[in-house]
């Protein structure tokens, strides 16, 4: 019989400091004057909507965080291309994309300059970042201020943490399976990194089986949906790899990737002594399982919902082991999301009587470029990605074209395409009323003025790309954007806050309570309505 992971195998490999056993006693509710350890956790992927909907089998960290933080319910991402690299960079700098120059995944921290500190995968940086961060505040205040970002994708663990030099280690599944980083940090890995890569926790898992957490019946989704997981393997149980190496490799699509994680931030955070005072020390853990789960099964899915159950309790557990080693009186924890995500429009068409929509854009564009490189113009003169399109204008004028009626008829053609929204020129965005058309306002807060972008391209609600075979995110649409924000600790009054409130608006509602200063100006703004008065 192949034994299936369970929640004591999960944990049993955590540093030798994590404590297991009954919870720690709850926040006391006088706190010091200021946080010695501010607890950032991004949770990739996650839904607001999640919190509700299985509200009832939360009993952990995210529970506790829910039911006792101050809980921002509607709250959003506030730019177009609602994917992890624009999230990632906004969380802790309190600014959109931008301003922070990180406009999509493709153009956030690849750089073959910065190499991956062992090999293994592609280098990363901070080098296209703009401005500064929570971390850079706390170091003008005081020097002696550190910071350690963990996760399992390098963005996830970068851009929270901007261009700041400090401890930042990410996981590399190109290799067996180890947490590393890359020289713009570092020459070599710390001796804990190493201690704690030499454990082979994901090698472990070899040959075991994903089942789900509850008993069966606490599932109201159905197993088996065939458009999940590329119509491959889409009904419990899901096994590892039987070859160890495999398994390493692929360890990243299962729910222990975010238990390796906690375990690897709680490591880092005794190896350095962090939140020891008297001075305030910045966690940034980015758990990336939601995402890796929720592309493969959506966000309907018996898989998505077992895997939320599942951080509840990794977090639960990280929560009573930090507040075992740390005084709980001092400590903050903010929690958000870098995106939300979509449902495959072919099962929300089927449960909402409605029809899926998938925009073929490519014929339309291949069109475009064709007739430009008749008229001598070359292949690279008309680009699109992530529903941005731009023109190469002197190109276009030498093969005696004009470069707006070449934009104006293209994007006449792909308005009349089944799954495109609208088509939006970008000279004319700041023409709209920004208060109530969210896309025209969400496009104006992702593109840096010096970007080239001419066209920009919105689908409709809940349509996907012709071809697109995972579920998905990225729209400027608000199920891309909605996202929880929480803030939690004797600094923060718990309840639940209706107001319209951003992502951005948290690294200056958490330089409030640590007595910080932003160094530039913030497109958010403190949440002082949740701060508790000393």
């Amino acid at each position: 019989m192949i034994p299936r992971f369970t929640q004591s195998t999960l944990l049993t490999l955590a540093a030798s400091a994590v404590v297991i056993g009954a919870p720690a006693k709850p926040v006391t509710a006088q706190a010091s004057a200021t946080p010695s350890l501010i607890v950032f956790i991004t949770v990739d992927q996650m839904r607001e909507d999640y919190f509700d909907r299985f509200s009832s089998q939360l009993h952990g960290g995210l529970g506790r965080l829910y039911r006792g933080g101050a809980f921002f319910s509607n709250a959003f991402q506030d730019h177009a291309i609602t994917e992890t690299a624009p999230g990632h960079s906004v969380t802790m700098s309190g600014r959109f994309p931008a301003h922070t120059n990180i406009v999509m995944n493709a153009e956030g921290v690849p750089d073959p300059k910065a190499a991956l500190i062992g090999g293994g995968g592609p280098g990363a940086s901070p080098y296209r970042f703009r401005g500064s961060v929570l971390m850079d505040w706390l170091r003008a205040k005081d020097p002696a201020s550190r910071g350690l970002s963990v996760s399992r994708k390098d963005r996830g663990a970068i851009l929270p943490m901007g261009r700041a030099k400090q401890n930042v280690f990410w996981y590399s599944m190109a290799t067996n399976g180890w947490f590393t980083t890359s020289t713009y940090y570092a020459d070599t890995l710390p001796t804990w990194v190493k201690n704690f890569n030499a454990r082979r926790v994901p090698q472990s898992y070899a040959g075991q089986l994903w089942n789900p957490l509850l008993p069966l019946d606490a599932y109201p989704e159905p197993d088996s949906v065939p458009i999940e997981n590329f119509g491959r393997n889409f009904v419990f149980p899901h096994p590892f790899p039987v070859d160890p190496d495999q398994a390493a490799r692929l360890f990243a699509d299962y729910p222990p990737m975010d238990s390796l994680t906690a375990q690897f931030a709680l490591d880092g955070l005794n190896a350095m002594d962090l939140g020891r005072g008297p001075h305030t020390d910045l966690l940034s853990v980015s758990f990336s399982t939601t995402d890796a789960v929720g592309h493969r099964y959506g966000p309907d899915s018996r898989e998505l919902h077992d895997q939320i159950v599942r951080l509840d309790k990794y977090l639960g557990i990280f929560i009573d082991s930090l507040y075992k080693l740390r005084d709980s009186s001092k400590i903050v924890f903010a929690l958000t999301a870098d995106h939300g995500t979509a449902p495959y429009p072919e099962l929300r068409a089927a449960r909402e009587h409605t029809k899926a929509q998938r925009a073929d854009i490519w014929p339309t564009l291949y069109t475009a470029m064709a007739m430009l490189e008749g008229a001598g113009a070359d292949s690279t003169t008309l680009q699109f990605e992530d529903g941005i399109i731009w023109i190469n204008r002197d190109k276009t004028t030498k093969a005696g074209l004009n470069p707006d009626s070449v934009l104006g008829a293209l994007a006449k053609s792909l308005r009349e395409l089944d799954g495109v929204g609208r088509v939006d020129f970008v000279k004319d965005l700041a023409k709209a009323d920004t208060t109530k058309d969210a896309v025209a306002r969400r496009w104006l807060h992702m593109l840096p003025r010096d970007f080239p972008a001419d066209l920009v391209l919105s689908l409709a609600p809940y349509a996907y790309y012709a071809g697109v075979t995972q579920s998905t995110h990225g729209s400027p649409n608000d199920y891309d954007a909605h996202v929880p924000v929480i803030f939690y600790g004797p600094w923060f009054k718990a309840g639940k806050y209706s107001d319209r409130a951003l992502v951005a608006d948290m690294a200056p509602t958490l330089a409030e309570v640590a007595g910080v200063t932003p160094t530039e100006p913030l497109d958010g703004k403190a949440r002082i309505e949740a701060i508790r008065k000393p």
